[in-house]
């Protein structure tokens, strides 16, 4: 079996961590730049992202360090994959670091999600610059 795959990557926002991590832990903020869903930084919190096409897709939140990390599994029974979304203040903004682990490529649904979510993920955070430049 191949190593569970990742996809890193990062995105500056000139806004500073509070304003961001509201943007990732507020539902109806997330659902301005990424997805609809009942995400609350609580450890052990159950939710679920609703990724059109792609299905409504089951959560739990596994950390949280208020305005620097959550990670929480992603896809759970399908993927079975986990997202970390750190925060690290920079200048006057903060740099937002995403972290999509535990993808298996050895799975056809694992290499395509590794694949596709590569592409797609800078786009997501591309997204959440502007909503962020937009007034969050």
């Amino acid at each position: 079996m191949t190593e569970p795959a990742a996809i890193h990557c990062d995105q500056f926002l000139p806004q500073p961590p509070d304003v961001v991590w509201r943007a990732l832990t507020e539902p109806e903020l997330l659902a301005r730049w990424w997805a609809a869903g009942d995400v609350r930084p609580v450890v052990g919190h159950r939710f679920t992202l609703d990724m059109g096409p792609w299905g409504r897709q089951p959560c739990e939140v596994l950390e949280v360090v208020p305005e620097r990390l959550l990670r929480y599994s992603f896809a759970e029974g399908s993927l079975d994959s986990t997202l970390t979304w750190r925060l690290e203040p920079e200048g006057h903004g903060t740099r937002l670091f995403l972290e999509h682990a535990g993808l298996d490529p050895d799975s056809p649904l694992g290499r395509q999600a590794y694949e596709g979510m590569g592409r797609g993920w800078p786009t997501v955070l591309a997204n959440f610059a502007k909503a962020a430049a937009e007034g969050l």
